[in-house]
């Protein structure tokens, strides 16, 4: 063998054959000769990285508000190596790996100047450079998750309820929040929990396919707006991706419209939690009651390197058994969302709801009224752990809200917010309802089949904040287009009469029953649609620093489609003998908005005042062929608004007068008929505090009264309160301390309590149903540490039976035990 043989080979052998064998000694010689080049070489490699970096600096910074707090999402650029971040929700950022040199520090921030900062880099150094805003940003505190240091449940700030840069101190309309720091306390697992905590919310109303609504100043409110416009969803609402509840009072359709986001009593706004700057993240189980299993994940990280791509994913798993004899509700929860940062100027938000769920109706009872007499359900005998239909009738809905806002910094007095909201909503399968047919007697009325919502909501706003003169103006100019289009097909069978004072044990309406029915019975088989086309404009004025006033003005076109019946393939003709409308129509309402506020004490308490408008659209004519006018509620509110002793107490004090007029009633002198002169009169007081006295301490109360009566309507219900209006009466309260310092600290308690008087399902001179007075008291115990937090839940300790309007009986006496891990 030569020498190049030997050394090509290294130690090895030739065999007789020309072939190599290698023993062990070579093979442990070779393995530790190829050992020791790896370590060189990457210790060449870790000392020439070390190196650069010594050649290399840093910068970090923070961000905050003229009050020192942080400003969380603004994008700060480094113009001479093009690169850029978002600040964390300290308001926190960084650059590293930069050249020693000269660099130029650019901050763009909403409702502010572009700010331009010089910085020097210096070799193997950090460079610290923090901003403070010289001016207050409100569009910049509406963006603040939640304030450091004081009144942990109370969030006030928001671009959503005027789509301005306006404090709730220089709104001059009331509205309440439910911040997610406070349903996590309370362990409030659901939207009717959570809705405790507004004053004049009642009890809640679950409706046969799990949708909830509430009470507002006398009137149906649903939780039917998402980010501030529309996103309907006619099944469960999972609040795991929730980040606060806003509800705004009074007819709220200038900037709102009249679609399903809006009713005369307000809007519930869902607001939901947004990517932040860094990985981070909670899982947690809920276990309870009547078999009670709930999983939540909450999972946030950067995308890429510079942090301007953010994702968030919230998902819950639920599933639950009725308290009653049967029933039951399983659901699935997932909610994605994406935050891009394009450029400095321009952002987008992506935010995707995804909901499924399988389960049974809530018994809705319709008591029997022929009697002619004052009753009250909890005399009865209607049993109040019985459902009488079976677990195999039950419905499947499914639910998708997609949403995408795409911002642009127009300039430093105006940006441009671009939005697209897609709702749609599905129901498959039974929902039922039980109707009395005497004391002791009645039926089930079940409804069979599918059912479907789609609507589609785009809006383009321009928002300023800009002077003319000495005089400052904020001001929304918005274009609005809603689609609404639905599809039913289904069938209303009604089964036979049974006994529900004494009903046999073996009684059940079941799947085959109904089935059997299906053939014989009434059915909707039909799709309808309708488009509004709309404008608005709002604007404040400030006469002076403390005095400012609103004037705002909506025109919306509305245009129904009309009514396609499947069975025939047509569209249903226009007006009937009576007077009434199937047909395509339109019809245009124009809806004001004024305001006024005077802040007596700057930034700490101010006096207001509004007039607020709502409305809804109504088709036909009358006996003599005038076409119907929309019909129109008008509020007249003033009160006060305090945020003192650095937002430790704040509060809202209000009395408010809504008039309902162009209501249908019935032509005294022909039955056939409608006539357009009805009104309808609520008016009362509201009053709301949160409060934080000494650190640890928090109190949240609310009381609503409400007198509402119909003035000029049927001989029927005319001079009296509406059936399904609620109590005249509420108050709630949470009231929990939590131990601040020691080795305890994280270790609270809380309790509440929510009260109503008497209401009415049914309200008529000849006849009313009555709903007792409740009073139901909540109790928890919780520790919560950085890393984890344990809750414990007694909710209506006191086993209070209470009914929601529909006369759903509510849940007894429950206990939750929930554990989330943080990371």
């Amino acid at each position: 063998m030569t020498q190049s043989n030997e050394c090509m080979l290294l130690s090895g052998h030739m065999n007789h054959s020309g072939t190599t064998r290698w023993n062990n000694t070579s093979i442990h010689h070779n393995i530790r000769w190829f050992k020791q080049l790896l370590i060189l070489f990457f210790s060449l490699l870790s000392l020439t990285t070390l190196y650069a970096q010594d050649l290399q600096g840093e910068i970090t910074g923070k961000v905050t508000m003229v009050d020192g707090q942080p400003l969380r999402a603004i994008s700060v650029s480094l113009l001479e190596s093009n690169r850029q971040t978002l600040t964390d929700d300290e308001g926190n950022y960084h650059f590293e790996n930069l050249n020693a040199g000269s660099y130029t520090i650019k901050l763009q921030i909403l409702g502010s100047k572009e700010v331009r900062l010089p910085v020097e880099v210096k070799t193997g150094e950090n460079t610290t450079l923090d901003y403070q805003l010289t001016e207050e940003n409100i569009q910049a505190i509406q963006e603040v998750v939640i304030m450091k240091n004081t009144n942990r449940f109370s969030k006030k700030e928001s671009g959503f309820v005027a789509r301005l840069p306006l404090k709730n101190l220089e709104n001059p309309q009331v509205y309440n929040t439910v911040t997610k720091e406070l349903f996590q306390e309370q362990v409030a697992v659901d939207l009717g929990s959570i809705s405790k905590n507004v004053p004049g919310a009642g009890i809640p109303m679950i409706a046969n396919q799990g949708r909830v609504t509430f009470r507002s100043r006398g009137f149906e409110t649903e939780p039917n707006a998402r980010n501030g416009v529309a996103g309907a969803a006619f099944s469960v609402i999972d609040p795991v991706n929730l980040e606060r509840i806003e509800a705004i009072k009074g007819p709220s359709a200038t900037l709102f419209g009249k679609s399903v986001a809006s009713s005369y009593g307000g809007v519930y706004n869902r607001v939901t939690k947004k990517p932040y700057n860094k990985f981070g993240g909670e899982v947690g189980y809920v276990g309870g009651s009547w078999s009670y299993n709930r999983l939540t994940v909450d999972v946030n990280t950067p995308v890429n390197k510079d942090r301007t791509a953010l994702f968030r994913l919230n998902a819950a798993g639920t599933f639950e058994k009725s308290f009653q004899d049967l029933g039951f509700t399983n659901s699935l929860a997932i909610a994605p969302s994406f935050s891009y940062q394009i450029n400095d100027r321009m952002s987008l938000l992506l935010d995707v709801e995804f909901n499924q769920a399988k389960g049974t109706s809530v018994v809705r009872f319709n008591p029997y009224t022929g009697s002619n007499k004052t009753q009250s359900i909890a005399d009865m005998k209607f049993p109040y752990y019985k459902k009488f239909l079976g677990d195999d009738l039950a419905y499947e809905t499914q639910m998708m809200n997609i949403f995408a806002q795409l911002n642009y910094k127009v300039s430093e007095n105006w940006t441009s917010q671009t939005i697209l909201s897609r709702a749609r909503s599905t129901i498959n399968g039974y929902i039922s309802a039980i109707n009395g047919k005497t004391d002791s007697t009645a039926s089930a009325q079940v409804m069979v089949g599918t059912t479907s919502f789609i609507a589609t909501n785009i809006q383009q706003n321009f928002i300023g904040d800009f002077r003319i003169g000495r005089f400052r103006n904020r001001m929304v100019v918005g274009l609005d287009y809603y689609n609404n289009s639905n599809h039913f097909d289904r069938y209303h069978t009604n089964t036979k009469v049974f006994n529900f004072v004494h009903p046999s044990a073996d009684f059940r309406v079941n799947q085959n029953i109904i089935d059997a029915l299906t053939a014989t019975s009434a059915f909707r088989k039909e799709n309808n649609s309708d488009n509004t086309y709309a404008a608005y404009v709002s604007d404040v004025f400030n006469i002076t620093d403390q005095l400012m006033v609103m004037a705002s003005l909506r025109v919306d076109r509305f245009q129904f489609n009309g009514v396609y019946d499947i069975t025939t393939g047509e569209i249903k003709g226009g007006l009937s003998n009576s007077g009434t409308q199937s047909g395509p129509y339109g019809q245009t309402a124009f809806s004001p908005k004024m305001g006024i506020v005077y802040e007596i004490l700057k930034n700490k308490v101010s006096l207001f005042g509004n007039y607020m408008n709502g409305f809804n659209n109504v088709s036909g004519v009358d006996i003599n062929g005038n076409t119907f006018r929309p019909e129109y509620a008008n509020q007249l509110e003033f009160g006060v608004k305090a945020d003192i002793f650095n937002h430790r107490l704040v509060g809202t004090l209000s009395y408010y007068n809504i008039r309902v007029d162009n209501i249908l009633r019935t032509n005294p002198d022909d039955v056939n008929y409608s006539i357009q002169d009805g009104t309808q009169l609520s008016k009362g007081i509201e009053a709301e505090i949160t409060a934080n006295p000494f650190d640890g301490f928090n109190i949240v109360a609310g009381y609503a009264y409400n007198d509402s009566k119909y003035t000029n309507a049927n001989p029927s219900v005319d001079g009296l309160r509406p059936a399904l209006s609620g109590p005249a009466n509420m108050f709630n309260f949470w009231v929990s301390y939590r131990i601040s310092e020691g080795t305890l600290k994280g270790l609270g308690i809380g309790g509440g309590g929510n009260m109503g008087s008497s209401s009415y399902q049914t309200n008529t001179q000849t006849a009313k149903v009555i709903i007792p007075s409740y009073k139901m008291f909540d109790l928890g115990i919780f520790y919560d540490q950085p890393k984890y937090r344990v809750g414990l839940k007694f909710d209506n300790i006191t086993n209070e039976k209470t009914w929601s309007v529909r006369l759903t009986p509510q849940a007894p006496a429950r206990f939750l035990g929930s554990v989330s891990l943080k990371f």
